[in-house]
This record gives structure tokens, sequence and C-alpha cells, in this order.
């Protein structure tokens, strides 16, 4: 038994050594366009000096190249074996151990990817149906691994599609649920006396109960209550010890942030999409090589640059807050201290896809002009001008609806708090005789 606990806690590190190195890879693509961004500013802005020569279009070609060779490896390989591993136990009748769990991992693993494989095989001679696609076919490294990595970047990118948009409405509920509100026509001190009280009378219920059949029952509910009670007394105390200038000014100038983000982000992809319509070069496309420190990729310069790379990391956030907001994947939200490995797994699988597709997603809405490049810009969808202007169209129409709904509701979800209607008792309608018509 104590050999087994060993060895469950063997591969379990292996398992955990893989997930680290997969966010690592993650945490790079998403840092990728920004630094590229940077650099070429800092080779514009100083473009002689000998301190920065080390700076060049090889080394962020470099980059971009090794971030998509880990992110392949991480998804093709490293994540699946990581799930396999800490699922299998060895072949029936082998010799137990790690070397036993590897074996079985490795032949599952090699059926997995032949069958992947064969279904990219099929879906590749479908689609293209012609000599040249045929032949390579039998090309691994150079059609196959692209080929597949293109699906998985369109469906990263069609996940941000929808995980963004929801994500910049729901970054408003979450940045208010982190500070502190203003005092809007509400008294604070009888709120606060009214809830001690509440809480002072409840935990004397409980302390007094009753003997009766139903005193477990009623002590069960009586204490949900009280949990209930402190948890709305500790937010008032926080309300109540919070600064002016935190409660009038932090609030209302993180909000006018995230909205004026929110609002610089559409306006970018509507004027996108006017540049689609009139101009070829608007489109995505990916180059081999990165010309550093020639010209800026945003007509204001040095602060247009940097107002990409806010935009990159805001969207970033925002994706993976709609992502663990939405009703699909609300289950893969992590857990402190209790948190399967298998779950650990699957955030990792997660947080890559949506990052790796990241500087693919902010290239296809136009919000810099920094070309892929390396592996990045061989994807086969880039090149579909009805595919990017949907997508465009789509984004910017899905984040303005999302947007307008949320203002919409919180703005009245405060005004009934500010005038105390939402105390008012929703009226009940009548019901009907069970012997009267209609």
């Amino acid at each position: 038994m104590h050999l087994h606990d060993d060895e469950d806690a063997a591969v379990n590190r292996i398992a955990l050594g893989m997930c680290t190195f997969t966010l690592a890879v993650a945490l790079g693509a998403v840092l990728l366009l920004p630094f590229s961004i940077i650099s070429n500013e800092v080779l514009l802005s100083f473009p002689h000096n000998y301190y920065i020569q080390w700076l060049n279009g090889s080394l962020i070609h470099g980059l971009w190249n090794l971030v998509f060779l880990f992110s392949n490896m991480s998804l093709v390989f490293l994540m699946p074996f990581a799930y396999f591993f800490t699922e299998s136990e060895g072949f029936a009748g082998s010799k137990k151990g790690i070397m036993a769990r590897v074996y079985e991992t490795s032949v599952v693993l090699l059926l997995l990817t032949l069958l992947v494989l064969g279904m990219v095989w099929v879906a590749s001679a479908i689609v293209g149906n012609n000599a040249a696609s045929r032949q390579s076919l039998y090309d691994l490294w150079e059609y196959y691994l692209p080929y597949l990595y293109s699906c998985i970047s369109l469906f990263g990118v069609l996940l941000l599609l929808l995980c963004t948009p929801f994500g910049l409405s729901t970054m408003f509920t979450v940045t208010g649920k982190l500070l502190v509100k203003p005092r809007l026509l509400e008294d604070l001190d009888e709120q606060l006396s009214c809830t001690r009280f509440e809480e002072a009378a409840v935990s004397r219920r409980i302390a007094s109960g009753k003997t009766s059949c139903w005193l477990n029952l009623n002590v069960g509910l009586l204490r949900e209550q009280l949990l209930a009670i402190q948890s709305k007394r500790w937010k008032l105390e926080r309300r109540h010890r919070a600064s002016p200038w935190q409660r009038n000014l932090g609030y209302p100038l993180a909000m006018l942030g995230l909205l004026a983000l929110t609002g610089i982000s559409v306006l970018i992809v509507c004027f996108h999409v006017l540049e689609l319509l009139l101009d070829d070069a608007a489109m995505p496309r990916g180059i081999q090589d990165a010309p550093l420190g020639q010209v800026s990729f945003s007509i204001f310069g040095t602060f247009g640059a940097a107002l990409q790379v806010v935009l990159i990391f805001y969207l970033m956030l925002s994706s993976v807050v709609g992502f663990y907001s939405s009703p699909l994947f609300t289950r893969l939200l992590p857990e402190r201290q209790d948190t399967p490995l298998t779950k650990i797994i699957g955030n990792c699988v997660s947080l890559l896809v949506l990052s790796s597709a990241l500087p693919v997603f902010s290239r296809t809405l136009g919000i810099t002009r920094f070309d892929l490049l390396g592996d990045f810009g061989r994807f086969n969808w880039l090149g579909n001008f009805y595919i990017v202007f949907l997508y465009n169209m789509g984004f910017a129409a899905l984040t303005t609806l999302c947007l307008v709904k949320k203002v919409t509701w919180a703005v009245q979800e405060e005004l009934l708090r500010a005038f105390g209607l939402h105390k008012l008792p929703l009226p009940v309608p009548r019901s009907r005789p069970l012997g009267e018509r209609c």
C-alpha cells in the first residue's frame, strides 16, 4: 500500500511538471505579441544604442517559432500524456510500477495519434481533392502538424469570439465585487446596525434552541441564515471602513476605465471592418522576416503602441473571465486546495488554447498591425475574406449587445437599490378558483 501511494505521488509530480511547463508556454504566448510591439518601439526610439543591439528581428522570429513549437508539443503530446498517465495502471498481468504506466500511456497515446492523423488525412483529402494536396498528405512535419494546429487555432479563435464579449460585460461585475461602491441615497450606518441586530437575534435563537423533534432541522436552517447575515455584515463593514476617496473616486474611475477600453476595442474593430472592405492590406497575413525598428505599427506612434499592448492584455483577461463565467465551463473553475489533477490538466489545456490563439485573434480584429511571424501566419483560414469579415462583424455585434444589456441592467439595479424599491414585495397574481372558467 505504501509503495502504491509513493507511485501515485511520483505520477502526480510528473503530471504537475508537465502542467507547469504548459502554463509557462501559455504565458509566453500571451506575452509574445506585446513583447514584439514594445521591441519595435524601443528600436525606433533608440536605433543606434549599443546596449540594445541584441534586440533584433532574428530574436523575435525565433521566439515566435519556439512558442509555436512548444504549443504544438504541449497540446499534441504533453497534456494527453499527462492525462493518460494519471489514469493508467499498467497492462493486466504486467509488473506494476511507473514504467508499466509509461508503457500503457505510450501505447494509448500512439493509438490516439494514429486516429487523429487519420481523421486529419481524410478531412484534408476531402477538402483539397487534387494532386498537390494528395502529395502533401504524406509530409508529416510540413503539412500534418501545421494543418492540425490550424484547426486547433481556429477553435481557439472561435472560443475567444464567444468568451471575450461575455467577459467584457462580466468584467464590470467582477470589478464591482472587488471595489467599494459609493453611497448613493442610502444610509449605510442604519443598514449595518440592522444587520448586527439581526445577526445577534439569530445567534441567540441558535444558542437557546427549544427541544423538539424539529430541533436539528431548525438549527441547520438557522446556521445557514447566520452565515448569510455574517457575509452581508462583512461587506457592509468593508464599505463602511473605506475612505471617501476610495469609495467615491476609485469605483467610478475603474468603471470609466473599463468602459473606455471596451469602447475603444469596439471602435477599432468597426474601423477595421471598413478597412477590410476598402483595402486588401488590412487582411491578416504571415511574414517570415520581422522588419523591426523601421516603422511604428500604430498611426499614433508610441502612445498607440502602448494602447495596443493594454488592449491585448485587457482582451486576454476578459476572455479568461468570460470563459470561467460561461455556463459551459463553470465546472472547470479551480477550487483552492480541492482541485483534482484531471481538472488541472483541463484548465492548462483551456488556457493554452486561448493564449496561443491570442496573436491571431488580435491581428484578425485589427487591434494591432504587427503581422504574424513564422508558422502563426500559415493558417489556411487567414486568407479567407469572408471568414475574417464575418468574424469582425460578429465580435463587434456581440460585444455591443452584451455591453448595452449589462449597462442597462446595472443602471436599473443601482437606481432601484438607491431608492429602496428593491425591498418592495413583488405583486402576486390572484389564483383563479378551480371551478371558474376562463
